[in-house]
Formats: C-alpha cells, structure tokens, sequence
C-alpha cells in the first residue's frame, strides 16, 4: 500500500508543479532565482533524459507500461522493510506516471529546473532518480 501511495503523491505532486509553470510562464521564459546559477526555465522536451531519443513518445510509454506491469505482478514481492524500498518504487512509477502523462497529453515533458549547468529537469525526474538510487542501494545492500 505504500507503494501505491507514494506513487500517487508523486504523480499528483508532480502534475501540479508543472500545472503551476505552464499556467504563469511562456515556453522559453526564464526566471533567475539565482542569477547564472539556478533558473526556472519551462521548455518541452520530447526526449528522455538529457534530450535523448527526440519523439520516441511510445517507446517512453512502453517503458511506463512495462514499470507498471512489473509492479503489478512482482507486488506481492516487494520487501516492506527497510521501509525505503516500496518508497524508492512507488517514486519510480510515480516519476514514470507524471512524465508518461505529460507525453500523452503534450507529445513531450515539461521541464523547469535549470542548474544551467546541467539539463533542464523536473519533479517526475527527481523522483524517478530518488526511486532508483535506493533500489540500487538496495540491492547493494542485500545481495548474497
């Protein structure tokens, strides 16, 4: 149950924070929170991370579709402790679930956070990140 909850906060939480970008900004706008440092910059990226594999939308939502089914068939085996672990999937499906709607409904995912250093990013992208980082943690930990 803690997968599917987080899943749906992350989901929600995600799908409001770009909700709130695309309601008061212009694609291409940037804000300078810190000035050459951290921007909020909105563009559309049709690819995965770093811009990679423009347009692929239905390979992206296979992939989506794949977590999904996974989850759904591996759920019973999901270990409840450490707690992290059903926290660190249900951020997985729910960054795949917020960027897969975004591309659903856009053709590509809204993006926002600019280190200006690196590619432009978002919350999904974070979560999906957090998600695996301790699944591999994880693993680390517990293999024999």
């Amino acid at each position: 149950m803690t997968t599917v909850l987080i899943a749906i906060f992350v989901t929600v939480f995600d799908q409001l924070v770009k909700w709130i970008v695309v309601s008061h900004m212009e694609l291409g706008e940037t804000i300078p929170l810190i000035r050459n440092v951290f921007h909020l910059t909105y563009i559309l990226n049709p690819g995965a991370a770093f811009g990679l594999l423009p347009h692929q939308d239905w390979f992206f939502l296979a992939i989506v579709a794949v977590l999904f089914v996974a989850f759904f068939v591996m759920r019973k085996r999901i270990p409840e402790k450490p707690f992290y672990f059903p926290a660190a999937v249900g951020m997985l499906l729910g960054g795949a679930l917020g960027n897969g709607i975004d591309r659903v409904r856009l053709g590509a995912v809204v993006d926002f956070f600019d280190f200006r250093i690196w590619p432009i990013f978002n919350v999904a992208d974070i979560f999906i990140c957090l998600g695996v980082g301790l699944i591999a943690f994880y693993f680390w930990r517990h293999s024999e």
